[in-house]
């Protein structure tokens, strides 16, 4: 499946998936609430690398950014953020984005990855894990999630 970088063009096309995963607030640590033009200046950010994945079709069904996660000394320490549309979920295309992301990191000279605020109930934690992430450490209870209550939040990191 194509992956490629994103271009202005593409915010209409990620904007419902991205919309209905964060409004669900299951797996970010985002405002449920967040307005459109505030999600297009968090995702689509000059500051960032942003990628989205199309079907056979063209259609988007995947995006995410890169960026650095500290700033000066540690800016070879990269940050990135998915979301795959959940009408496609199950299909290996956070996998295929996934490992996209982590060579274009490497590419772009950084040294590891870390996720800041992985739900812990997130399926996606088998993902990183099977990507050779590891927990690093366990904010207990930091995350009011609508099903499970409150859970915590597993910061992840891998070097790359």
């Amino acid at each position: 499946m194509p992956i490629r970088e994103a271009t202005t063009d593409d915010w209409p096309r990620v904007w419902p998936f991205w919309h209905r995963i964060v409004a669900a607030g299951e797996t970010y640590a985002w405002d449920p609430e967040t307005s459109e033009q505030d999600a297009r200046s968090l995702w689509m950010n000059p500051a960032k690398r942003v990628y989205v994945t199309e079907d056979e079709t063209g259609t988007v069904v995947a995006s995410a950014y890169l960026t650095p996660n500290y700033g000066g000394p540690a800016a070879r320490i990269a940050n990135a953020g998915f979301m795959v549309d959940p009408d496609r979920a199950g299909r290996g295309t956070g996998r295929a984005l996934a490992e996209h992301v982590l060579a274009e990191a490497k590419a772009h000279g950084y040294r590891g990855m870390v996720f800041n605020a992985v739900v812990e109930t997130n399926p996606a934690v088998r993902l990183w894990s099977s990507l050779g992430f590891t927990v690093l450490g366990t904010v207990p209870d930091a995350f009011e999630h609508p099903r499970h209550g409150l859970v915590g939040l597993h910061v992840m990191y891998r070097a790359l």
